[in-house]
């Protein structure tokens, strides 16, 4: 199941993205999210983990139908003051999504993975609904400031005491275990302290940077492959031979390719 955000965190983490000193660290992780993903108007998106409901907002407005689900009550009572009937939204867990397969071109988890019991789990549920795409964003163990809200958690309560931290190389191999060798790009965003953020605009900005495994918020889109599976069946057929005589029933298997 994992962590369920309750009323105090969901307002928390909802003014952390109001405050106006976080909007340049947003800014890169929304700027990250779209460089990879592409995103196409009319693409249905399914964001998991909607959270209140923001990059549903920035998706809305990019004209793209849009769905959200989220395990906290309280998340998604900020969502639907935000977006009214504009979105569907659903109460949910990441792991067991109420959707069918193939249901959405694109799925998206924005910092989600940090707090599910199951990785693997739910980055199979994700390729299961989505059918072209799914990005992954996740705040990465091995940055500098990854390592400084780890360290505090020991020391205080906070958010960061119930998340998992991940690495580039730990999120690719979740995913070729899940998926095999599949396309993937990914890159990070926010390599130095937000305090400097107006000598490092376009540092920050620069695809050179941004391909550092070391960047606070790590971002990966996956393109998704279609499978087959290859399996025999016996064919029956006539078969003339010189010394069996005319009419002869002979079994032969063949190999077809099998969806």
């Amino acid at each position: 199941m994992g962590y369920i955000f309750d009323v105090k965190a969901a307002r928390q983490y909802d003014s952390w993205y109001e405050n106006p000193q976080n909007r340049f660290v947003a800014d890169l992780e929304d700027q990250l999210l779209l460089r990879l993903l592409q995103p196409v108007r009319g693409e249905r998106v399914l964001d998991i983990g909607c959270g209140t409901g923001r990059h549903l907002k920035m998706f809305l407005e990019m004209g793209l139908d849009i769905t959200g689900l989220d395990a906290s009550p309280y998340m998604l009572e900020i969502a639907r003051r935000r977006l009214g009937s504009r979105a569907e939204l659903y109460q949910g867990f990441a792991q067991d999504l109420p959707f069918e397969d193939n249901s959405f071109n694109v799925a998206t988890l924005m910092t989600t993975l940090e707090f599910v019991d199951d990785t693997q789990e739910v980055i199979r549920e994700a390729c299961r609904v989505a059918k072209d795409r799914i990005f992954l964003g996740v705040l990465n163990r091995y940055a500098i400031k990854g390592i400084e809200r780890r360290l505090t958690g020991i020391f205080s309560e906070s958010i960061f005491n119930r998340a998992r931290f991940f690495s580039v190389w730990g999120l690719k191999r979740h995913m070729r275990e899940v998926l095999g060798k599949v396309p993937l790009k990914w890159g990070t965003v926010h390599h130095l302290p937000a305090g400097l953020r107006a000598y490092t605009h376009f540092v920050e900005r620069c695809s050179l940077v941004q391909k550092s495994p070391f960047g606070t918020f790590v971002g990966m889109v996956v393109t998704l492959v279609p499978r087959y599976q290859t399996k025999n069946i016996p064919i029956k057929y006539a078969h003339q031979a010189s010394k069996a005589g005319p009419g002869l029933m002979q079994t032969r298997t063949h190999s077809r390719q099998g969806g």
